[in-house]
C-alpha cells in the first residue's frame, strides 16, 4: 500500500482535494447530530441533510437525543438512512457525539448541530479530505442568522432547494455574521496553513469531520466537559497526528447566534480552569509559577542510575523554569521491601534513597516500565543522569521548538548518547505515516522538522555541577523584632525592585499579563 501524502505541520495546501461533484466517494460518512430538545430546528437540519450532493448509500444520519423532554422524534424529510439513539448514560454534547461516535457505521465522522443548516456540497466538501489522508480533521464554514423567516417553511421546500443549490437564497435581506473570532484567525494564518501546532486551538464552531480511525487513536470527547469540548477534541485529535483543514465549501447556516457569541464572558469564565487544566496548549490560562496541571506541558523520561546522581538531576528538573511538567523515573521500585536489614547494607539501597526522595513529590511518577506514550504535549527522553539543565535551559529549548513548529530536538552527550525533545503530535504523524522499512526519523523530520545540538552547548552540565538551592538557617540567638521587621521591608523592597520575569511565549516588551487579558474566544476579560 502506498505512504499517505505527507503534510508538514499544518500546512494542508500541500494537499489537493477533488473538485466538487467531479469526483466517485467511496467511504462512508456518519453525520453524528446530538440534539437536546431541538425540536423546532432539528426538522431543517435534516432537510438540508436530506439534499445532500453525497451519495445516499454511503451517507448516515445518526440523531443522538440527549434525553429531550419530550423525547425528539425523527421528522418525516429526511435522509434514507437516518436512525436515531437515546442518550441513557450521561449528558451533555461531549457525552452525545462520543455515544454517536461509538455507535456510528461510517468510515467518517462528521458532527453537525441540531441548530445547523447545509449548503448541499457541505458533506461532499468534508469527506473529499478523508479520501486524500486518514489523518486530516477539515472544519466548515459558517454565518450566523436569524431562523425566525426559515420556520414558517415546510422542511421539504427547505430540502428542495437546497438540492437545487439555492441555500444560500433562503435568508435574504438579513444580516449574515461571521464567527469574527475564527475568521480573524483563519486570515492571520492563510487558513491555518502556517499556525502550525496551535492550530488546534481553533477546532471551534466548526461543523468538524474525522476519520473513525483517527477518532478511535485519539481521547476523544471528554465526556465531562459540558463546554469546550470542541477545543479539547482539537487538542485530542492533534495528540493523534491530526492536521486541520479550513474548507471553505463546505458551507452552513447556524440558526440563531450561538452560546458563545450571546454569552461570551460567562462561557469563558466557566471554561477557563477546565481546558487550563486539560489542555496545555492554552499556556496563556496557565500560570507561569507555582502550579501543576492535569495534563502537563512536558513530561521527562528517565531511567534510575545511582542514587546520588539520579536525585541530583530530578532536582534540577524540579528546579528548573518549567514546573508544569512530569517526571517519569522507570526502576525496580516494587524491590523497596520492609524486611529488617542492616539499612545502610541494604541491597537495594540505591532504588530505596530515589524512591523514598519522590514517593510523595505531585510532579514526579516512579514506574516500573514506560511504554512510549504520553499525554504531555512534549516528551524529553533522557539516555542516562550524567547531565542536568541549568534553570533557564528547558523554558529556551522548549521556546526553540515552538518558534520553528518542528518535531523534535536530538541533544548529544560527549560519549556518543543523545536525549531527544519531541512533540508529541509529531510522533503521532509518524506513526500513521510510516510504513514497514521506512526511516522515521526522516519522515520527522520531513513532517515537521528536526534538529541537533551538543547538549553541552545548550544548557545542560555535569549532574554534580548543577546546584539546585536550599534553604539555610544557622543556631542564631533570637533578633530584636523591630531589626527583624527592617530586614523584611528590606527584603520586600529588592523583591519589588526586581524586573519581572519574561513568560514563555510571549514577546520581549510585551506586558506579561496581555497574555492573560483575552479569553479563550478572543474577547477582552
Amino acid at each position: 500500500m502506498a505512504r499517505q501524502p505527507v503534510v508538514r505541520a499544518n500546512d494542508w495546501g500541500s494537499l489537493t482535494p477533488a473538485s466538487l461533484g467531479s469526483w466517485e466517494p467511496t467511504l462512508s460518512v456518519t453525520v453524528v447530530v446530538p440534539t437536546f430538545n431541538y425540536q423546532r430546528t432539528l426538522p431543517y437540519v435534516l432537510a438540508g441533510l436530506a439534499a445532500q450532493s453525497y451519495p445516499a448509500h454511503l451517507l448516515e444520519v445518526l440523531v443522538v437525543d440527549d434525553q429531550s423532554s419530550p423525547a425528539q422524534e425523527l421528522p418525516e424529510v429526511r435522509p434514507d438512512h437516518t436512525r436515531i439513539l437515546r442518550v441513557e448514560e450521561g449528558w451533555g454534547r461531549a457525552n452525545a457525539c462520543h455515544l454517536g461516535a461509538l455507535a456510528a457505521d461510517g468510515d467518517v465522522l462528521h458532527w453537525y448541530d441540531a441548530d445547523m443548516l447545509a449548503y448541499r456540497e457541505e458533506v461532499e466538501a468534508h469527506a473529499r479530505w478523508h479520501h486524500l489522508v486518514d489523518y486530516a480533521v477539515p472544519g466548515g464554514h459558517k454565518l450566523f442568522v436569524d431562523p425566525a423567516s426559515l420556520l414558517d417553511t415546510d422542511p421539504a421546500v427547505v430540502r428542495d432547494r437546497v438540492a437545487a443549490g439555492e441555500a444560500g437564497d433562503l435568508f435574504p435581506g438579513q444580516e449574515h455574521e461571521p464567527h469574527q473570532w475564527v475568521e480573524d484567525y483563519w486570515a492571520k494564518t492563510d487558513d491555518l496553513r502556517t499556525a502550525g501546532p496551535r492550530a488546534q486551538r481553533f477546532h471551534i464552531g466548526m461543523t468538524g469531520s474525522v476519520t473513525k480511525a483517527l477518532y478511535v487513536d485519539s481521547d476523544g470527547f471528554d465526556r465531562t466537559l459540558r463546554l469546550g469540548e470542541d477545543m479539547h477534541l482539537g487538542h485530542s485529535l492533534a495528540q493523534a497526528g491530526g492536521v486541520f483543514v479550513v474548507d471553505r465549501e463546505a458551507r452552513s447556516w447556524h440558526l440563531g447566534r450561538s452560546q458563545v457569541l450571546r454569552r461570551a464572558e460567562q462561557v469563558n469564565r466557566y471554561n477557563d480552569p477546565y481546558l487550563a487544566d486539560l489542555v496545555p496548549t492554552m499556556r496563556p490560562k496557565r500560570n507561569r509559577h507555582g502550579r501543576s496541571y492535569q495534563v502537563p506541558y512536558l513530561e521527562v523520561v528517565l531511567a534510575a542510575g545511582p542514587a546520588d546522581e539520579t536525585i541530583q538531576l530530578v532536582d534540577s528538573l524540579l528546579d528548573g523554569d518549567v514546573p508544569d511538567l512530569r517526571v517519569t523515573v522507570v526502576g525496580p521500585w516494587g524491590d523497596v521491601h520492609e524486611d529488617r536489614v542492616q539499612p545502610v547494607e541494604d541491597p537495594v539501597l540505591e532504588t530505596r534513597l530515589v524512591h523514598r526522595s519522590y514517593v510523595h513529590e505531585p510532579r514526579v511518577r516512579l514506574v516500573e516500565s514506560f511504554d512510549g506514550t504520553s499525554d504531555a504535549e512534549f516528551v524529553l527522553t533522557l539516555p542516562d543522569v550524567s547531565l542536568a539543565p541549568l534553570p533557564q535551559t528547558l523554558s529556551a529549548l522548549l521556546d526553540d521548538l515552538e518558534r520553528t513548529h518542528h518535531g523534535a530536538r536530538v541533544l548529544t552527550y560527549d560519549d556518543g548518547v543523545a536525549a531527544r525533545l519531541e512533540r508529541t503530535s509529531a510522533l503521532a504523524r509518524v506513526a500513521r505515516l510510516a510504513g514497514d522499512g521506512d526511516d522515521r526519523e526522516a519522515l520527522l523530520d520531513e513532517s515537521f522538522g528536526v534538529k541537533t545540538y551538543a547538549a553541552r552547548s545548550v544548557g545542560w552540565v555535569p549532574v554534580d555541577q548543577r546546584g539546585v538551592e536550599r534553604f539555610t538557617l544557622g543556631a542564631r540567638p533570637p533578633m530584636d523584632p523591630d531589626k527583624s521587621e527592617n530586614k523584611l521591608r528590606r527584603a520586600l523592597r529588592k523583591a519589588d525592585d526586581a524586573p519581572p520575569a519574561r513568560t514563555p511565549g510571549v514577546e520581549p516588551g510585551v506586558e506579561p499579563e496581555a497574555a492573560h487579558r483575552r479569553g479563550i474566544f478572543g474577547r477582552r476579560r
